[in-house]
C-alpha cells in the first residue's frame, strides 16, 4: 500500500524548521499544529499539474478544474504529451482521498460520489483519455488507447498528488468507471487502499454472451414486462416506413446525420433492438407501465422509444462524444449481445448490434485483443483484495459481474447486488445487512471505521450537486 504516514522530505524539514522556531519563542513544540499552507498553493507546486479554475462550492470545501500533462504513450514518453483534465474537491489534508472517474468526461459541477460522502473525503474526478478534450494531438488510437495506458494516467495522479494528502486512497466509479478502476488496481495495485466498483461489467469472453440473453428471458420474473418491450419492438419494426420517414425529417431539422451506422434505416434497427436493454437499465420493473400496448397509435411508440432510447443518441452527433468507449468495446472490453429472435424476420441489417458499427469509417478497428479481460477477470478472482463490487438486479449489464473467487472474503473482497435496483445501485439501495458490510469495509479501507459514528452527514449539502448521475451513455 501506499505509506500515506510517511511524510514528503518536504513536509519533513518544514516540520522541523517549524519545531525549531517555536521552540526558540519558548513555546512548546508539540502543542502546536504543522501549517499544510494553503491547498492552491500546494497544487501550484505539483509538476506538471495546472489549476485551471477554482469555483465556489459550499462550505468547508475547495474546488478546483485542473489539467495535469500525462504522455500520450507511457511506454513511450518522447512521443508527445497531452493534458489531461480533472478536478479536485477539497475537504481536508488529513482526509481519505476518493480518485472518481465516470469512465468518459469528467463533469466540472462540484459533486460527491457516495464514497467521498461516507468517508466525509476529498475527490478527485479524472476525465478518461481520448475523451474531449482529454486527447492527444494526431493520435495512435491502438497503440495509446488501452486499459493499461488509462491505467498508468491514473497511476501518475496519484503519484503527483499523494504527498499533498496523509489520508488513504479509494477509488470509485460507476459503469465504465467501475470498470476503470478495477483495471488501475490490477496493474497498479498499491495505488489504492481499497475500491468501489458500481455496476461494473465482466465481459470476459465477449464471443459468449449466453448470459445476457438469459437475462432477459428471465428479468422481472412472472412480470409480462419484458414481453411488452418485445412486443413494442416489433410494432417499431412493423411501421418501419412511417417512423424512419420521421427520423429524417427530424434529423434534417436538427442537423443530425446517420453515416456511422449506414443510414436513417439502419440507425433506427439498431436503436429498437437497442431498447429493450436501455429500458431494463435506466427505468426497471416499477416503470413497467410506461411501455405502451403494441397496439397504440404510432406517435406513442415513437415518444416510447425516444424517452427509453433517444433518436438522437444513435445518430453520428450522438456518437461522437462516445467514439472512445465504442472503440474500446470493439478492442478490448467486449460488447453484450440482445436477443432478436421474436424479430428475426423484420430485420434488415442483421449483425449490426456490435461496437463496430458505431465507429466511423476512417477509424479502422484493430483485432480484438481477447485476452485483455481473461487477465483482468483472473486477477480479481485469485489475487484482487480491497475489492468492493455493487450490482443492481434488474441492471442487464449486472448479467456477467465480477467475481471474486471462493477465496474472496479472506481477501477481503465482496460482490453484492442491490434488489431491484437497476444501473443506478449504489451501497444505499442494499439489504440492510449488507449495506451495512459493504460501509464498514469501505470505511475500513479509508482508515477512518472508528469515526463512523460521526461521519453520518447529509445526504445532500447546499453547493454540492450530488444527485446521481442519470445521462444516457452507452454502457
Amino acid at each position: 500500500m501506499v505509506d500515506h504516514h510517511r511524510p514528503s522530505l518536504v513536509r519533513f524539514s518544514v516540520a522541523l524548521l517549524t519545531a525549531a522556531a517555536l521552540v526558540f519563542t519558548g513555546l512548546p513544540a508539540a502543542a502546536q499544529p504543522v501549517p499544510e499552507g494553503d491547498i492552491a498553493d500546494r497544487l501550484a507546486e505539483v509538476p506538471g499539474l495546472t489549476v485551471v479554475e477554482e469555483k465556489p462550492t459550499a462550505q468547508g470545501f475547495r474546488y478546483f478544474v485542473l489539467g495535469y500533462t500525462q504522455y500520450a504513450d507511457h511506454d513511450r514518453p518522447g512521443d508527445g504529451t497531452f493534458e489531461q483534465r480533472l478536478t479536485l474537491l477539497h475537504r481536508g489534508f488529513d482526509r481519505p482521498t476518493v480518485l472518481q472517474t465516470s469512465g468518459y468526461q469528467v463533469g466540472t459541477v462540484p459533486s460527491r460520489s457516495e464514497p467521498t460522502r461516507l468517508v466525509d473525503g476529498n475527490q478527485i474526478s479524472t476525465e478518461q483519455r481520448f475523451f474531449t478534450p482529454s486527447r492527444p494531438d494526431d493520435p495512435d488510437w491502438k497503440r495509446m488507447l488501452t486499459i493499461r495506458q488509462a491505467a498508468a494516467d491514473h497511476h501518475r495522479i496519484i503519484q503527483a498528488i499523494d504527498d499533498i494528502y496523509t489520508g488513504a486512497w479509494i477509488s470509485t466509479g460507476a459503469s465504465k468507471g467501475g470498470m476503470t478502476s478495477v483495471y488501475h488496481r490490477r496493474f497498479y495495485p498499491d495505488d489504492l487502499d481499497g475500491t468501489v466498483a458500481y455496476v461494473a461489467p465482466n465481459d470476459v469472453i465477449d464471443r459468449e454472451d449466453r448470459a445476457y440473453l438469459e437475462f432477459f428471458e428471465t428479468v422481472g420474473g412472472d412480470s409480462p414486462c419484458q414481453t411488452s418491450l418485445e412486443e413494442v419492438q416489433r410494432t417499431a419494426l412493423e411501421r418501419r416506413v412511417e417512423i424512419v420517414d420521421g427520423y429524417e425529417k427530424q434529423a434534417a431539422e436538427n442537423g443530425w446525420t446517420f453515416d456511422n451506422i449506414g443510414g436513417a434505416d439502419a440507425t433506427f434497427e439498431v436503436l429498437v433492438l437497442d431498447t429493450a436493454w436501455a429500458f431494463w437499465q435506466y427505468y426497471g420493473i416499477d416503470q413497467c407501465a410506461m411501455v405502451p400496448p403494441a397496439d397504440a397509435p404510432t406517435e406513442e411508440i415513437v415518444a416510447f422509444l425516444d424517452t427509453v432510447a433517444g433518436f438522437e443518441f444513435y445518430t453520428d452527433q450522438g456518437i461522437e462524444p462516445y467514439t472512445p468507449y465504442y472503440f474500446q468495446a470493439a478492442t478490448q472490453l467486449g460488447t453484450p449481445s440482445v436477443p432478436t429472435g421474436h424479430v428475426d424476420d423484420l430485420l434488415d441489417h442483421p449483425g449490426l448490434f456490435a461496437a463496430a458499427t458505431y465507429l466511423p469509417d476512417d477509424l479502422p478497428v484493430p483485432r480484438y485483443d481477447h485476452r485483455a479481460m481473461i487477465d483482468i477477470d483472473s486477477w480479481v478472482r485469485t489475487r484482487g483484495t480491497e475489492l468492493l463490487f455493487v450490482n443492481g438486479e434488474y441492471d442487464p449489464w449486472a448479467a456477467e459481474p465480477f467475481r471474486v473467487g471462493r477465496t474472496g472474503q479472506s481477501r477481503d473482497a465482496h460482490v453484492f447486488t442491490a434488489p431491484a435496483a437497476t444501473h443506478g445501485a449504489n451501497i444505499s439501495l442494499l439489504a440492510e445487512e449488507d449495506r451495512a458490510a459493504a460501509t464498514a469495509s469501505l470505511l475500513k479501507w479509508a482508515g477512518v471505521a472508528d469515526q463512523a459514528g460521526a461521519l453520518r452527514a447529509p445526504a445532500l449539502i447546499p453547493g454540492l450537486d450530488d444527485v446521481e448521475d442519470t445521462e444516457r451513455r452507452p454502457l
